[in-house]
């Protein structure tokens, strides 16, 4: 029997265009302080393709759905390959401070690299922790609590289509300062090149303005930019091989001396 072409085309698609779904664990299983989770990632069935991704990190994670109501309490595995698999596990840690029993509290966050440039984003079904003997931050329960009895992890983060789409749109954005930058995306200006010549004084003035800061003074919510661009370098400097030839070997005066030394090893 021949499939039409529309449904062949169909299938494929399914196939080629998908980043990371998180298999297992599954939604609403429970895990205990100090063992394993064993990970397995397939297809999402939904762009980019999980061919164009190279390597990833998987972190456990607590709280809400928002980056301003989750916290990331350990990093399960800090440098997986696709190309090694869709298999990973890793162990929850004992002890963790900021962390209690919840039912649904938790989530694994994926951050997978492209090949071609920028991160996708994925996040598990909620799980659930028991032996976990420290405590939630309180915006942190607040939000757990606010999830009822759902099991649905944060929406996906693709910061590799997003970067493509917005790449025609990078040259404006590096004109925009860096602290008022939003996305998933941040524009850094252009690395300086160093003088050819530097003069020293008493009253050096910076390059640029101070800006304010505070310093905290609890757990700051997890950063939603995934990814840093930095502006192209447009210096450039002429070489060309070293034409002089090279220098003969010392003789005569008091250099003979010192090559009889190096030499006296030779009779």
């Amino acid at each position: 029997m021949q499939l039409p072409l529309s449904v062949l085309v169909a299938a494929l698609a399914s196939v080629v265009n998908a980043d990371v779904k998180v298999a297992s664990p599954a939604a609403g299983v429970s895990f205990v302080a100090g063992g394993a989770i064993p990970i397995t990632m397939a297809d999402s069935g939904t762009a980019p393709a999980i061919s164009l991704l190279s390597t990833y990190n998987i972190a456990l994670m607590a709280g809400g759905n928002t980056a301003a109501t989750m916290v990331q309490l350990a990093m399960l595995v800090p440098n997986g390959a696709f190309s090694a698999g869709l298999v990973a596990q890793g162990v929850v840690p004992a002890g963790l401070t900021n962390a209690a029993n919840s039912a649904n509290g938790y989530f694994l966050k994926i951050v997978s690299a492209a090949t071609s440039g920028g991160q996708v984003v994925n996040y598990s079904n909620r799980f659930g922790m028991t032996g976990m003997t420290g405590t939630f931050d309180p915006a942190v329960l607040a939000a757990i609590t606010a999830l009822g009895t759902s099991n649905a992890g944060p929406p996906t983060e693709d910061g590799v289509t997003n970067a493509a789409a917005g790449a025609a749109a990078g040259a404006a954005g590096f004109g925009v300062p860096y602290s008022l930058q939003t996305g998933l995306t941040k524009y850094a200006p252009m690395q300086g090149i160093p003088p050819t010549k530097i003069t020293a004084g008493n009253n050096p003035t910076p390059l640029y303005p101070t800006s304010a800061f505070t310093v905290a003074t609890t757990y700051l919510p997890v950063p939603s930019q995934v990814t840093t661009t930095t502006e192209a370098q447009t210096f450039s400097a002429n070489s060309h091989v070293n034409s002089a030839p090279a220098a003969s070997q010392p003789v005569g005066g008091t250099d003979t001396a010192a090559q009889k030394f190096m030499e006296r090893w030779k009779d």
